[in-house]
């Protein structure tokens, strides 16, 4: 499984275009067992957000270089973004956001920001 860690990380941060080359293969490693189901999860979303779509799964933060603020980017469906977690072998929201980013998880406060947070990307995305 290293080697196929190793593999899935290259296309996880690879350019849109590579990733969904891989997509098929990915998700055939995930059924043959070679590779974690949770790795697809991370993949589908930063190509959803690349795509200017939402993401499932909430892998992907954004972090406000003004601020330094951090923010989960926009999800399909905030509530049950932790069951879709879960059946992927993904942390709870609130873990993963603690853990990884020692940020708090509140779906209020993601609604009350989203408007800032889809404001602030539309932004980071014209000065591209």
């Amino acid at each position: 499984m290293q080697g196929n860690q190793t593999i899935f990380l290259v296309i996880q941060h690879a350019d849109l275009q590579t990733q969904k080359e891989y997509l098929p293969v990915i998700e055939k490693a995930v059924q043959d067992n070679k590779t974690f189901p949770a790795n697809l999860a991370l993949l589908k979303d930063r190509m959803a957000l690349r795509e200017g779509k939402k993401q499932i799964y909430g892998s992907q933060i954004f972090i406000d270089s003004n601020t330094g603020k951090k923010y989960v980017q926009p999800l399909q469906n905030p509530e049950g973004v932790d069951k879709l977690r879960a059946e992927v072998g993904l942390p709870s929201m609130e873990t993963y956001l603690q853990q990884s980013f020692q940020m708090d998880w509140n779906l209020k406060e993601y609604y009350k920001n989203l408007p800032e947070i889809e404001k602030l990307l539309e932004e980071r995305k014209s000065a591209k």
